[in-house]
C-alpha cells in the first residue's frame, strides 16, 4: 500500500513529493539483505532484510518525515567515531509485511534512477523467497546468499 501520509512533513512546507523521496533514497538509502551465522535459529543462518535511509543528526527531521510518509519503521541512532561530529541516524524498515505492503509498492510506482534499482530488484526477489519460506531450506538459503552478495556490499558473509 502506497501512502501519501504527510503529517510529519508539515515542517517542509506541505507534502513530501514521492519523486523527492525517490531521489533521496537513491542517494542516501539502501536495500540490504544480511545472512549471518546464529546457532539459536532453526537454519543456523537467519535472513535479515531491511530498507534503510541514513542521515546525520542535523537532518533527523528528514528521516522523521520519510518515516511518517511510509507510516512504518523505526529510527535508530548510531554513535560514530569517524570524521563526523554528529551521530548518524538510520530509518529502518525491517518488518516483512511493511516491506511487502509499503516499501516495495512505492518503489514499483516510483522506480529508482541509479544502479540502486538493481539492488531493489534483487531485494524484491529475496522478499518473495522469504514469503514462500524458501529461506528455510539449504538451497533457498544458498540462493539468497548469492543474491545478497550482488547488492550493496557485494560480498558473501560467513
Amino acid at each position: 500500500m502506497v501512502t501519501n501520509n504527510a503529517t510529519g512533513a508539515d515542517n517542509q512546507q506541505g507534502r513530501l513529493d514521492p519523486w523527492w523521496i525517490n531521489g533521496f533514497v537513491d542517494g542516501e538509502g539502501c536495500f540490504a539483505v544480511s545472512v549471518f551465522k546464529n546457532a539459536t535459529t532453526l537454519s543456523g543462518y537467519p535472513v535479515f532484510p531491511e530498507f534503510v535511509v541514513t542521515q546525520g543528526a542535523k537532518s533527523l527531521s528528514v528521516l522523521e518525515s520519510i518515516q511518517s510518509f511510509f507510516g512504518c519503521g523505526n529510527i535508530y541512532v548510531n554513535t560514530r567515531y569517524d570524521n563526523h561530529r554528529e551521530p548518524l541516524y538510520r530509518y529502518c524498515v525491517r518488518s516483512i509485511r511493511d516491506i511487502q505492503e509499503r516499501i516495495i509498492p512505492f518503489f514499483e510506482v516510483y522506480p529508482l534512477q541509479t544502479a540502486k534499482q538493481q539492488d531493489f530488484i534483487i531485494f524484491c526477489e529475496v522478499i518473495a523467497m522469504i514469503a514462500r519460506k524458501e529461506h528455510l531450506s539449504i538451497e533457498g538459503l544458498v540462493q539468497i546468499r548469492r543474491l545478497a552478495a550482488n547488492t550493496n556490499r557485494r560480498k558473501i558473509r560467513n
